[in-house]
C-alpha cells in the first residue's frame, strides 16, 4: 500500500504591521495615523513626549484597547501552544510601566505563576534571574527590592515564557547605567532568535533600533471639548 506524503505548507517569516493606525482613548484620537513594518529580529522604539500615545500604541497592539481607524497585521507568529497565535495578544508580552507583581509574594513566587500562567517554553525562575543580574533573589519578598531591582525582575518575566513579540513600555526606568546595558543584551539575544520588539522609550535601548516619533494629535475644539467633559 502507497503512502501518500503530506506536506506542509512553507512557513511565513515572522512580520508584524501597522497601516494608518489611529490611536484612540475611547471615541478621542490621540496620535496618527502612523505607519510601520517589522520583520523577524528587528526593534522599533517608539518615542514623543507625554501624552502623545506611546502606551495607548502599544496597548492598542496588545489587544487591550480597539484602534481608531486602521489595521494591524501579523503573520509567522505562535502562541504559547505551538500554533498560530489568533491574535497579537497571543504571540506578544506586554510589559508595561507597573511591574505586574506582587510586593508581598516572592520573586520566584511570582515568576512562577507568571511562567504558569503565560504558558509556552522558557527558563526556569532561576535562570531568568541570573539572566537579569538578581542571582539568588528568588526567596526574597518582591517588596523587599529596590525599584531597580524590581525593573530586572519584572524583565525577568520575558525570560519565563517564550514570546516572539515583546511590547515594552519605557522597559529601562529605574535602572542604572549597568542594568540598562544588560537589558540590551537579553533584547538582543532576543532579536537574534528573530523576536520582535516594539519598546515606548525616552531613553537609548542599547540595540539596534528604528525610531518612530509620535506627537500628540491637535484636537478640533469639538472633540477637545468631548475630551474634557
Amino acid at each position: 500500500m502507497r503512502h501518500r506524503r503530506i506536506l506542509e505548507a512553507p512557513r511565513k517569516p515572522a512580520r508584524l504591521s501597522g497601516a494608518q493606525l489611529v490611536l484612540s482613548r475611547g471615541s478621542t484620537p490621540v496620535a496618527g495615523p502612523v505607519d510601520f513594518a517589522l520583520e523577524a529580529g528587528e526593534a522599533l522604539a517608539v518615542t514623543g513626549p507625554n501624552g502623545a500615545g506611546k502606551s495607548t500604541l502599544l496597548r492598542t497592539l496588545f489587544g487591550l484597547l480597539p484602534p481608531g481607524s486602521g489595521q494591524i497585521a501579523f503573520e509567522g507568529l505562535d502562541g504559547a501552544d505551538g500554533e498560530p497565535a489568533a491574535n497579537l495578544g497571543e504571540a506578544a508580552h506586554y510589559l508595561g510601566h507597573r511591574n505586574g507583581m506582587k510586593g508581598g509574594e516572592t520573586v520566584e513566587a511570582n515568576l512562577l505563576f507568571w511562567m504558569r500562567f503565560l504558558g509556552g517554553k522558557g527558563r526556569d525562575p532561576a535562570q531568568a534571574l541570573a539572566a537579569v543580574g538578581l542571582d539568588g533573589a528568588g526567596s526574597l519578598p518582591f517588596a523587599y527590592l529596590s525599584a531597580g531591582q524590581q525593573r530586572r525582575a519584572a524583565l525577568a518575566r520575558l525570560l519565563v515564557s517564550h514570546r516572539p513579540v515583546w511590547l515594552l513600555d519605557e522597559p529601562t526606568s529605574a535602572l542604572d547605567s549597568g542594568a540598562q546595558a544588560l537589558f540590551g543584551r537579553i533584547a538582543s539575544q532576543h532579536l537574534d532568535g528573530g523576536g520582535i520588539v516594539i519598546a515606548a522609550t525616552h531613553l537609548p535601548l542599547g540595540i539596534p533600533a528604528r525610531e518612530m516619533r509620535l506627537e500628540p494629535a491637535v484636537l478640533s475644539p469639538t472633540l477637545a471639548e468631548d475630551a474634557w467633559a
